[in-house]
């Protein structure tokens, strides 16, 4: 039996989840899908990150609701997780600061199966640690590709002024990756094209064409929910459940932080100031 010599990958979904659609959950298949197909990938972890109450987005419901439905959502599948880590930092967090952390995760995952596999040896490691915190054994153990999941509108959202630090695209593209998957209306290649900076780091983009169209949003499941009109077969049964449990989305709830700027707008905007 020839061993298997594809690169393990973990996918990361960033984003407000609010609530999180049967589509979230689709991006995450469809990404396996893809990234399989190439025989160069084998994707063994889903990971989603439910941004915090600090982002402060109009409409946004607290975290801890967002992170109950995430949970519910995935417990359909055998490979997505929810890590509520991201949601839990009273200030809203940088996604390339959110990337990086679980890439320490990883890091610190592989090396404590690194060091288990060696005590079952009888040998011992000492590690010395680098500036970084991070020991530059750890740094050295093989541990899976993490890449950034979303879809087109998030990638064309690089293009949005004070919304993005550069440097933070670039390291998100360039060091980790990005794996888009597309929707009709969207021309993500063309987007790629434009950007001298998502140009230089193409490689690292896989675009994922989803042709079992599927326009599902969280935003129009909002306003149907604040209308009383079904989303019946649009969320997970046990989210929607969850929903009107607790009587959630209403038009109130939509007005949640109407008069507040976007977090990364106020962060960035003060910062070229």
């Amino acid at each position: 039996m020839e061993a298997d010599t594809r690169t393990e990958v973990v996918l990361l979904a960033c984003g407000s989840f609010n609530p999180i659609t049967n589509m979230h959950m689709r991006l995450f298949e469809l990404a396996r899908d893809h990234l399989h197909e190439t025989g160069k990938y084998k994707v063994v972890k889903g990971i989603i990150s439910p941004v915090g109450d600090g982002y402060q987005k109009k409409g946004l419901i607290e975290a801890y609701h967002r992170v109950a439905m995430a949970v519910l959502a995935s417990e359909s599948s055998n490979w997505v997780k929810v890590d509520p880590w991201e949601s839990e930092q009273e200030e809203w967090v940088e996604t390339a600061k959110v990337v990086r952390h679980h890439h320490e995760e990883l890091l610190m995952s592989g090396q404590c199966k690194d060091e288990a596999d060696h005590v079952k040896k009888g040998k011992k490691r000492k590690l010395r640690a680098s500036e970084g915190g991070v020991s530059e054994k750890l740094l050295n153990t093989a541990v899976p590709e993490l890449k950034l999941l979303c879809g087109a509108d998030l990638l064309e959202s690089f293009g949005t002024p004070n919304l993005w630090k550069e440097e933070d695209i670039a390291e998100i593209v360039g060091k980790y990756g990005l794996v888009c998957v597309t929707r009709s209306g969207s021309d993500a290649q063309r987007f790629i094209y434009q950007s001298d900076l998502l140009w230089k780091h193409k490689k690292n983009i896989h675009l994922v064409n989803e042709w079992i169209t599927n326009d599902i949003s969280a935003t129009r499941i909002r306003r149907a929910l604040r209308r009383a009109q079904s989303v019946k077969y649009l969320l997970p049964e046990p989210v929607l459940d969850y929903i009107q449990s607790h009587n959630l989305y209403s038009p109130d709830s939509e007005e949640k932080n109407a008069d507040v700027i976007l977090a990364p707008l106020q962060k960035h905007a003060n910062l070229s100031k």
